[in-house]
């Protein structure tokens, strides 16, 4: 019996959940009900009596025999999920630098998961940023082992870039083995107080300059789409190192506004520019807008026609994907199914829950499933080609430059 049976012994319970006395009963009572039977059997009795004390006994044993064959696979399986983990090292990979809310959200899930998790494995944060996600989205799907011990956590933009078609992706969203992900409120287009700016008109008038990572992600992408669709005058920074970077050189006044973030990011990382109003957001990314904000407009609000109104939508569908969590393609399905329950389990731990609170979301942390999440990325990657096109162009930057010292992403 291994280690994790023999402490599932003690309680009653395997980390399945299955009760282990109850099958050990049922063992038992299996052995009893042939045993009655052989006995009968040595007996020197008529066809018809025999038949009539047989049959119950039999009965019986085919009853137990049956649903032991049901219930001892998925003792095999927790314990050959269970072996498997104990002892080992799950890396979780961020594809964003330290400081912002991706990385406490993937931080927080990797100090809590292991209690939840078969064999009980140490988790381990690893920050990989690098072309708007891209870089950890590539090393999951080509380098990192396929074999359950190294899972990425993405933005909620993953599959939308890939339907965008994205220079130097080398994945295929949809055949990551999705684990599950966090809800994520809605993202902000937000500028510097000292701008002037207050909204989306008068960003049509006034030049305001936007620090981003890559040219290819929504941090410029955002503006950039703004822009083309309705004339606004953001100046676009590109090369910035993450949204930490970023929000340095605002106040260093190397920028003057950022093109994506959370508003609940903002009050976890920034809570001084909330307060103080130091941050203005003038449109909103997403399908509801959030609670602090009833005055700003949603992206989709600003569409004066059709096409317009289906491209914003589009666009703010990112928002419904969250920030997800993934392993490798083709993971052994017991070891992502053991991942996926654990996930769930770990979001509605009251402990991760406190942690969790620190970032004063405006957010419920029900998990979306893994199921959920693949079928999103589904539905994302297999978008029309000509909206996907009309966006692409839109979202294009033009005229961007890197700032002097950064570094690429």
């Amino acid at each position: 019996m291994s280690d994790t049976d023999a402490a599932a012994v003690n309680d009653g319970k395997t980390e399945f959940g299955l009760d282990f006395k109850r099958r050990q009963g049922m063992m038992s009572e299996i052995a009893t009900s042939f045993f009655e039977i052989k006995k009968m059997k040595t007996r020197r009795v008529t066809m018809e009596s025999c038949l009539i004390k047989f049959k119950p006994a039999l009965r019986r044993a085919a009853i137990l025999a049956a649903l032991a064959m049901v219930l001892l696979p998925g003792m095999a399986v927790a314990d050959a999920v269970s072996d498997f983990y104990k002892g080992k090292i799950v890396n979780v990979i961020i594809s964003t630098g330290p400081g912002a809310s991706y990385d406490f959200y993937g931080r927080t899930v990797a100090r809590h998961m292991p209690s939840h998790m078969p064999g009980n494995p140490a988790f381990t944060a690893q920050n990989m940023p690098g072309a708007s996600g891209f870089r950890a989205g590539n090393h999951l799907y080509t380098v990192a082992p396929k074999d359950g011990t190294v899972i990425g956590s993405f933005n909620s933009a993953i599959a939308f870039y890939q339907a965008m078609n994205q220079p130097g992706i080398q994945f295929k969203a949809e055949n990551f083995s999705w684990i599950g992900s966090i809800p994520q409120d809605t993202a902000v287009v937000a500028v510097w107080h000292t701008t002037g700016v207050k909204s989306i008109e008068d960003a049509k008038k006034i030049e305001v300059i936007m620090g981003a990572t890559g040219a290819s992600g929504t941090m410029a992408g955002y503006p950039a789409l703004l822009n083309s669709i309705l004339g606004t005058k953001f100046k676009i920074v590109t090369g910035y190192d993450g949204g930490s970077s970023v929000n340095l050189a605002m106040e260093r006044g190397e920028v003057t506004g950022r093109g994506n973030t959370t508003w609940g990011g903002y009050k976890a990382v920034t809570p001084d520019w909330v307060k103080e109003n130091k941050i203005i957001p003038i449109v909103q990314i997403g399908m509801v807008k959030d609670p602090d904000l009833p005055h700003v407009p949603l992206l989709t609000d600003l569409a004066r026609n059709d096409e317009e109104r289906r491209i914003f939508e589009f666009v703010g569908s990112t928002v419904a994907l969250g920030q997800p969590f993934a392993a490798p393609p083709g993971i052994p399905a017991d070891r992502l199914a053991a991942l996926r329950d654990a996930f769930e389990k770990t979001l509605r731990d009251p402990a991760f829950r406190n942690d969790a609170a620190k970032l004063a979301a405006q957010v419920e942390l029900n998990p979306i499933t893994g199921a959920e999440v693949t079928a999103i990325v589904k539905r994302t990657t297999e978008t029309p080609p000509a909206l996907v096109e009309k966006t692409r162009l839109a979202m294009e930057v033009k005229g961007g430059k890197s700032p002097s010292g950064g570094g690429g992403d």
